[in-house]
């Protein structure tokens, strides 16, 4: 999978709900900064649902067209709240309605259409309900051809001023400060590298640095600065208790995508991370 460093469409599923509109409009605000097309996509969830048709039955049961027509009208006023705002009225925008479970028609419509970034809310999830179902944007992350960006529903506006990677910087991590570099372009950020755990078995502080900064060289990353984190136990605390103490406005980190018997085993420091982050984080396919 070769992740795309441009963001010229860019895919918003929405719900309707004001979680869905507040990604939408960060969403949008990417899309103004980068001169790129949103896609605002509604996912008919409920046929996906539906039981099997019975040999007998009424058809106005299963008459749609009411479900459609209110889905459209949506769609038309989102559009409409956009260009009105009066700071998104050169952003083009299109609008589907397709039928099927959200997460696997994300994945369809981003194939088909090329999306370069899927820009969704997310509520998180808690307990058995995060072990057993997961979030929609979990599931979006571990299968989505492209860099997913999870939006809580209260973090406010999209204001990059420092911008955090955890990395293991192994080799595979480039292409994570290639797109943290492409979004610099547009936002003039500072950039924090968190190194995890020494997966890579560095001896000092000082070799830690160099490597990071030689990723971000390479990539034409500027204002850059390393640090270590000194938490082996709980990574995913460690990556949102420094983001928090640093101020981030903004988590890049990549995923491996792990699915079946992996992702029940082993997890995804990725998507947990989404799912409890009380800031936008964004997931980038390795």
């Amino acid at each position: 999978m070769k992740t795309s460093l441009v963001m010229k469409k860019i895919l918003v599923p929405t719900d309707f709900s004001n979680n869905s509109r507040h990604a939408l409009k960060i969403a949008a605000t990417v899309a103004e900064k980068v001169k790129g097309r949103l896609e605002i996509l509604h996912a008919n969830t409920a046929v996906a649902y539906a039981p099997p048709l019975p040999d007998y039955y009424v058809p106005e049961a299963y008459d749609m067209t009411e479900y459609y027509e209110n889905a459209a009208e949506e769609l038309y006023n989102l559009k409409q709240e956009l260009v009105g705002s009066g700071k998104f009225e050169h952003v083009k925008i299109e609008t589907v309605v397709e039928e099927g479970f959200l997460y696997s028609t994300v994945r369809r419509i981003a194939d088909e259409d090329r999306a370069d970034l899927i820009v969704m809310g997310t509520k998180g999830a808690t307990g058995a309900t995060e072990f057993f179902v997961g979030s929609n944007t979990e599931k979006v992350i571990r299968t989505s051809p492209c860099p997913v960006l999870a939006v809580p529903e209260n973090s406010g506006e999209l204001d990059l001023k420092t911008v955090v990677i955890p990395t293991t910087l192994r080799k595979g991590q480039e292409i994570v400060f290639q797109l943290v570099a492409e979004w610099q372009k547009y936002f003039p950020f500072e950039v924090k590298v968190l190194y995890l755990n020494n997966p890579a078995g560095f001896d000092t502080n000082e070799e830690i640095e160099r490597t990071a900064h030689e990723f971000a060289e390479k990539a034409g990353l500027k204002k850059v600065k390393s640090f270590t984190s000194g938490n082996t136990f709980n990574e995913e605390n460690s990556i949102l208790q420094f983001a928090a103490r640093e101020g981030a406005d903004l988590i890049v980190m990549g995923t491996h995508q792990r699915q079946g018997l992996s992702h029940l085993l082993f997890g995804s420091l990725t998507e947990d991370t989404a799912n409890h982050s009380d800031i936008p984080v964004l997931s980038v396919p390795l």
